[in-house]
């Protein structure tokens, strides 16, 4: 049984020791802070990139391969665990102005549902986009459960470790010395989202991982007042089950600054308004870091020069979502099993 280091403990972390116990292998997670309480608690779980036909094949690859698998994972978690990550398809609605002939050719080469249907909101009327099988889940439940099911599965976890140096030996790390002591494993997976090229320092090489600040909104209503996911533009509305409704999202290169601003929230607000003059003010205000990178293509696989440490990180807002297929496909990479395609679009790079 081969003993793996995971270094982050958000959504990619959780799912990928998750893979790894059920392959039956030894799984210690480290934490710099508390587990899932960064960029994947801070996000909506939209399980979709916001418009796919704006990405490159190497997000879709990933993301329609996670989507595929998420109904089956969620109640198998659920029945494991007895925690409802409150997975639905709740459909995305597409609201005017929209790219209509791109959408439309998109989701024909790729197989995805997509209706033209009329929009008639207080603040809208006009032709809409609709993808009835994207499908949403609630990120604070579903860290609950993966983290109760990975420990369940006998990983250990350990937080308030924060990794501040790495120790190598050759071609192989030996061990991490962190805030709380030395760690050693067989191997080492990082997935330390926004972190992960500070982490690594001189070992990063050319990995392209850094700080996105991300705010959000967040209303209550007694029901829900929205039946599908809203996207217009860079503004995405997710209503939840029990009649909370999340509003995002900013998108701001500001380093490891995690503070909400009153600018942002006028923005939110003022295009909320714009569709519904009539919601009341929100009830929270939050912001996460995402892990930034070119093309939201996360890097996954071996490092080229330490053999023994693997990456699982780079997903910039699409953590979540590429969670699952990312989290098999660093499975096979250390196993050594056949993958379903090449990796070498997600690869480190010198």
């Amino acid at each position: 049984m081969e003993h793996i280091l995971i270094i982050g403990g958000g959504a990619v972390g959780l799912t990928s020791a998750q893979a790894l116990l059920l392959a039956g292998h030894k799984v210690t997670l480290v934490e710099r802070g508390t587990i899932g309480q960064e960029a994947s608690w801070a996000g909506g779980g939209i399980m979709s990139p916001l418009c796919s036909w704006d990405y490159k094949e190497s997000v879709t690859r990933l993301t329609q391969r996670s989507m595929a698998m998420f109904e089956s994972a969620m109640q198998n978690l659920h029945n494991a665990t007895g925690i409802d990550p409150q997975y639905q398809r709740s459909g995305m609605l597409i609201l005017p102005p929209n790219k209509a002939g791109l959408a439309t050719a998109w989701c024909r080469d790729h197989q995805v549902a997509l209706k033209q249907v009329v929009v008639e909101l207080p603040g809208l009327q006009g032709e809409g986009l609709l993808m009835p099988e994207i499908g949403q889940v609630r990120n604070p439940r579903l860290l609950a459960a993966l983290r109760c099911h990975v420990e369940r599965l006998g990983c250990l976890i350990l937080e308030h470790h924060e990794v501040q140096k790495i120790t190598l030996a050759g071609e192989r790390i030996t061990g991490i010395q962190t805030s709380q002591g030395l760690l050693s494993a067989d191997g080492y997976l990082l997935c330390a989202g926004a972190w992960s090229y500070t982490l690594l320092g001189e070992h990063a090489l050319k990995l392209d991982v850094h700080p996105i600040r991300g705010q959000m909104l967040l209303f209550k209503f007694d029901t829900p007042p929205i039946e599908h996911i809203l996207l217009q533009e860079s503004l995405y509305l997710i209503p939840r089950r029990d009649g909370h409704v999340l509003v995002g999202s900013t998108l701001e290169d500001t380093g490891f600054d995690k503070s909400t601003t009153l600018e942002a929230r006028s923005s939110l607000l003022q295009k909320v308004s714009r569709l519904f003059p009539d919601w009341p003010a929100p009830i929270d205000h939050w912001a996460g870091l995402r892990p930034g990178s070119a093309d939201n293509i996360p890097t996954l696989g071996r490092h080229p020069d330490i053999a023994n440490l693997y990456a699982n990180c780079g997903h910039f807002r699409y953590g979540v979502t590429m969670s699952l297929a990312c989290a098999d496909l660093v499975l096979g990479e250390i196993t050594g099993r056949a993958q379903p395609f090449s990796l070498d679009e997600y690869r480190w790079r010198r």
